[in-house]
């Protein structure tokens, strides 16, 4: 999310609340998608990159908890639901289904806004955690809190200076890194021009992930450069 636009989905078949949600909503600086039906908010689910979901319960054609199905089935963002009841079975139901929170109409306009800001500061710090505990690359998978690296869901028996280096060759993806800064951000030492060891290692490195050397799926050599993870 950083630095682009917060897109937030707002599903309300009351032109009213809608109206008033988009207005409030876009004084914080966030950008709003509205959708007054379910056929239109299963829509715009799909077309738009949305960060956040306030969803009405009642709407005419397709009931929220059956949007939100929709949604948790594809993604993550957080949801929070609209409602006029105050049954706590629907509340149950949709926390179950995987609501975020919920709030019940009439509402503060400048409440439900603190609440958005709170699911999109808890998004943000929970996918800075996933960004630095794990790396995720066409199915070569890091884990930096257990230093063990699985190919399609398969371990690798790594040395701790073969994790080292793909763990920095990962963490620059899509960055050429030559052999002179591998060696000395990996080994901590002075790297003298005719050493073969990065070279060496990288090679028995590739073997241990079933690289063909010739046409390597992860680790690739820029000739006369260095080596890079796309």
């Amino acid at each position: 999310m950083g630095g682009i636009m917060i897109k937030i989905l707002v599903v309300d078949d009351e032109k009213e609340i809608a109206d008033l949600l988009e207005f409030y909503l876009k004084n914080q600086g966030y950008e709003v998608i509205k959708a007054n039906t379910g056929k239109d908010a299963l829509r715009f689910i799909d077309s738009y990159n949305i960060d956040l979901a306030i969803l009405d319960i009642m709407l005419p054609d397709i009931d929220g908890f059956t949007i939100l199905k929709k949604i948790r089935e594809s993604y993550f963002y957080p949801v929070i639901m609209l409602t006029a009841k105050v049954e706590d079975i629907d509340k149950v139901m949709g926390l179950t289904i995987g609501a975020d929170d919920y709030i019940t109409k009439p509402f503060n306009p400048i409440e439900l806004i603190a609440r958005v800001k709170t699911q999109i500061r808890r998004t943000k710090l929970y996918n800075k955690e996933i960004e630095s505990d794990f790396i995720d690359i066409n199915g070569l998978h890091i884990n930096m809190d257990s230093h063990k690296v699985y190919i399609n869901e398969k371990v690798i028996d790594l040395t701790p200076l073969e994790y080292d280096i793909l763990l920095y060759l990962a963490k620059n993806k899509g960055k050429v890194i030559s052999a002179e800064e591998l060696f000395t951000n990996v080994w901590g030492d002075k790297y003298i021009n005719n050493n073969n060891t990065v070279m060496a290692h990288i090679a028995r490195l590739r073997e241990k992930m079933g690289e063909n050397a010739r046409k390597p799926k992860y680790i690739k050599t820029v000739w006369g450069v260095g080596y890079i993870i796309e």
